[in-house]
């Protein structure tokens, strides 16, 4: 059977497409060849998983380590004393599939009279037990909570510390969170884990990137090498943007495009081109799998709110609370700042996705027909549009504010709403970063038109001849010679029902429509 692209679980090597695992991370044979304890975390669907089982199968074959991955995914409900029995029964099971008979652990039964050293008990009889020293990858790690985590913490740094008397070599912690992370699963987050850190023993926190631009290639090259199928230079730079690397939206967008059940291009013999690749992008968005809901979940968590929605108007934070709550978005995959950039959400489907969730409410309370804002040309008509909107807002505008649960956002949601339902059939391209003072809307209509929109809230300082001017650089950078520039007073005192000057600006040879909402 040939090879797939796959986002259902870890990737194999005689199943599916895949980057060597090790070459993603190549430190980690140094940490285990150096007897280290050590802790990876990446974002969910990143190839953490894939990594650590290929690597376990790899050093176990190679014959110098008794390699072995357990998860902990399972161990979330109860407390040590009725965990620990089962980690060492689950720790026994694995290594029947895993490893030969001459690496297997000792019977379990003999070591759990004691839960509470249960574990540091069993690991080092089994590290004593066989000829090559045991290398385990924990996953899942920050899945366990409260009594639980900081038993199996404390009996790990227990028997490192008892070294060189016979214990694992190495050990790693795999999981969406590094390890100052954890403590919020025990307990507030303003208190720690306890006394002395429970693993003070790690050497280094390892994290999982992205696909660079080549390995997002390379990947999708396998495909072509295999099948004959390729994929356009166009193509593949399609996918890296909208992607950024995320391996399972990369692996999401080529298996839509070539492998899935219903792939959109099945006949090998049709090269895969970038209006393909956008169209199997807004099929992903639409369809909105497991992955993606588990991220549009946590939209509401306080610690997440208070880092996307000032992404989402462009705002400077002051909040001595944000460095923190943005390294924990972060480490959940929802927003990067690479290279020293803007805070931004992570890649343009996430980005995508988020809006479009959020605007939901608004996008099914309007009763418009969309082809009323259409010409006999077939192009969108913009000023209808806007004279459209100003309407909905001076009817509607007060009540879906309040209603909206990102209040600060709240405007610019309001006319991402709107817009998406007249824009039905075309496609909306968002931009956001934190520090910009805005958010930058270009719509795609039919196969020509463009128009760039930028929402900005009129509180900015100079919002005006800024906005302007921005407007009219983003407008020629696509060639355009019209732009708009809506600005949100959120402390307007005029009449809702008055509410909605329109003037047009000369600006740098761009016309600037300027509408004050």
């Amino acid at each position: 059977m040939p090879r797939r692209f796959n986002t259902a679980g870890p990737c194999l090597f005689e199943d599916h497409y895949m980057l060597p695992p090790e070459e993603r991370l190549p430190q980690v044979r140094e940490l285990i060849d150096g007897k280290h304890y050590f802790v990876i975390h990446a974002p969910r669907q990143t190839g953490k998983t894939t990594l650590i089982r290929n690597l376990s199968r790899k050093l176990t074959a190679e014959g110098k380590y008794a390699a072995l991955t357990v998860s902990l995914e399972s161990f979330v409900t109860e407390g040590p004393r009725e965990v620990m029995p089962q980690l060492l029964e689950k720790v026994s099971r694995e290594s029947e599939y895993a490893l030969p008979s001459e690496l297997q652990p000792p019977q379990v039964a003999e070591f759990t009279g004691e839960p509470l050293i249960a574990l540091e008990g069993y690991l080092s009889a089994w590290s004593d037990a066989i000829r090559l020293p045991v290398v385990l990858f924990l996953d899942e790690a920050d899945s366990l909570a409260g009594p639980v985590l900081i038993s199996l913490l404390r009996q790990l740094r227990d028997g490192y510390t008892t070294r060189p008397r016979p214990f694992p070599q190495s050990i790693a912690l795999v999981g969406l969170k590094d390890i100052r992370d954890y403590r919020i699963q025990v307990r507030s987050e303003t208190e720690t884990l306890g006394t002395s850190s429970p693993f003070n023993i790690k050497v280094r926190s390892l994290s999982i990137g992205y696909f660079t631009s080549e390995e997002t290639a390379a990947l999708l090259r396998q495909h072509q090498d295999e099948t004959g199928q390729g994929f356009t230079d166009e193509a593949v730079q399609e996918i890296s943007h909208q992607t950024q690397g995320q391996p399972w939206l990369v692996n999401a967008l080529a298996g839509q495009l070539t492998t899935d059940f219903d792939a959109l291009i099945k006949d090998r013999r049709i090269p895969v081109t970038r209006d393909h690749v956008l169209a199997a992008k807004e099929l992903i968005i639409e369809r909105r799998d497991t992955h993606l809901d588990s991220l549009v979940h946590r939209l509401q968590e306080p610690r997440i709110k208070r880092v996307i929605e000032p992404i989402m108007v462009g705002e400077v934070v002051a909040d001595a609370t944000y460095d923190d709550d943005f390294s924990y978005t972060r480490d959940l995959g929802l927003v990067t700042a690479a290279d020293g950039g803007p805070r931004r959400i992570a890649n343009p489907i996430y980005s995508e996705i988020i809006a479009r969730v959020l605007i939901h409410q608004v996008q099914t309370s309007i009763p418009e027909d969309p082809a009323w804002f259409v010409g006999k040309d077939g192009m969108l008509d913009m000023m209808k549009l806007i004279e459209g909107f100003l309407e909905f807002w001076r009817e509607n505008g007060e009540v879906l504010l309040r209603g909206l649960p990102y209040q600060e956002a709240a405007p610019h949601l309001v006319f991402m709403g709107y817009l998406q339902r007249i824009v039905n059939g075309g496609r909306v391209d968002r931009e956001f970063a934190l520090g910009t003072r805005r958010a930058d809307l270009v719509v795609h209509y039919g196969a020509t038109q463009k128009e760039v929109i930028e929402l900005k809230l009129a509180q900015a300082p100079k919002a005006v001849e800024r906005g302007t001017r921005q407007v009219s650089e983003y407008t020629k950078r696509l060639g355009l010679r019209k732009g708009y520039l809506l600005l949100f007073d959120r402390e307007a005192t005029i009449p809702w029902e008055e509410r909605g000057e329109v003037e047009e600006i000369e600006t740098h040879g761009v016309a600037v429509v300027v509408v004050r909402v």
